[in-house]
Order: structure tokens, then C-alpha cells, then sequence
């Protein structure tokens, strides 16, 4: 290899890491408590010193899940916007974000813990999925689809207020149906 030169990560190493993150995704989204490190190495199919190797701890490995899902939410809403028109757009991402208040549910503690220790900037994130919101929302306006008198921020407490009391398994079919009631609070005319 030439001087100056740097190798990129190996194939193998790609996919575990991918591997890793979509499983602890999973295990965390539906854990009761926080799963162990080890379940989830096991359930990914790796061993525990490669996932060490890509999350030397804890809170590296719910670091990268959060910031995972905070960029799924974030790309999410323009994808969602180039294939969709904004309604529906909207009532998917907000989905989506549900999926990820579910996957703060198994690593709650430590993601807590590093809120308060500055290691998660809270602020930055309500700032990234704010303006995820309003990039759907402005489209929506444009296109005279959604009431144009409604903010992120209303929206985001909104998804909150409905995760909070519908987010847990086995209440999907009325957080759909309160989802699907704030979204006919959006269009106009209503």
C-alpha cells in the first residue's frame, strides 16, 4: 500500500458492525431491560470480542443505535417525501418514530445516564428531528395538504403524548388509530 494511504474498514468487519447494530435495534426495541452485551453478540452470530471491538462499551454501542436512529429519522423523511405525498409522507415517518421511541425502551438506563452526562446532546437531536418534521410539513403547506398553522414542535409532543401511553407491545392497533386521528387533525379544513 502506498504512503499516506489508509485502508478502509474490511468487508466483514462492515457487516458485522451493520449486523450488530440492526440486532441490538431489535433487542433493545423489544426488551423489557437492557439485553447484555453477550445476548446480543449471540443473536447477531458474532462473538463477544468483535462486538467489543466495534463498541469497547456499553454506551458506545447505544450511542451508535441512537445515532443510527436519529439519521434514519432524519434521511427517512426526505425519502419519504420523494416517493409519497406529504400526508402520507407524514403519517409513515411518524412510524418510524415510534420504532424509535420502541428502541430507547431496552437501553432507557444507559441512555438516561448519558443525557445527563453531556455524552448524548439532547438538544441537537430535538433539533435534527424538528426540522424533519417541518421539512414534511412546509412540503405538505406547498402543496395545500396540511394545515399550514401547525408546528414540529406541536407535532413532535403530539407523538410523544401517543407513545407514552401506546408505545408498549401489544398497542400497536391504538397507537395507529391515534396516530391515524392526529393526521386528520392536520389537513385543512377539519
Amino acid at each position: 500500500m502506498a504512503a499516506g494511504k489508509t485502508r478502509g474498514p474490511r468487508a466483514d468487519a462492515t457487516r458485522n458492525r451493520r449486523q450488530l447494530l440492526d440486532v441490538a435495534t431489535r433487542l433493545f426495541a423489544s426488551a423489557e431491560a437492557e439485553p447484555s452485551m453477550r445476548a446480543i453478540a449471540n443473536e447477531a452470530g458474532v462473538g463477544i470480542a468483535t462486538l467489543y471491538r466495534h463498541f469497547p462499551t456499553r454506551e458506545s454501542l447505544v450511542d451508535a443505535v441512537y445515532r443510527d436512529q436519529v439519521s434514519r429519522l432524519t434521511t427517512g423523511a426526505r425519502e419519504l417525501l420523494a416517493r409519497l405525498d406529504p400526508p402520507a409522507a407524514l403519517r409513515r415517518w411518524m412510524d418510524l418514530f415510534g420504532e424509535w421511541i420502541a428502541t430507547k425502551n431496552g437501553m432507557l438506563d444507559t441512555l438516561r445516564a448519558m443525557v445527563e452526562s453531556g455524552e448524548i446532546a439532547h438538544a441537537h437531536t430535538r433539533t435534527e428531528l424538528l426540522a424533519a418534521i417541518d421539512a414534511i410539513l412546509e412540503a405538505g403547506r406547498t402543496s395545500g395538504e396540511l394545515r399550514g398553522d401547525v408546528p414540529a414542535g406541536d407535532i413532535a409532543a403530539a407523538l410523544i403524548g401517543i407513545f407514552t401511553v401506546a408505545g408498549s407491545p401489544g398497542h400497536e392497533a391504538l397507537a395507529a388509530r391515534l396516530l391515524d386521528l392526529l393526521m386528520d387533525g392536520l389537513r385543512p379544513g377539519r
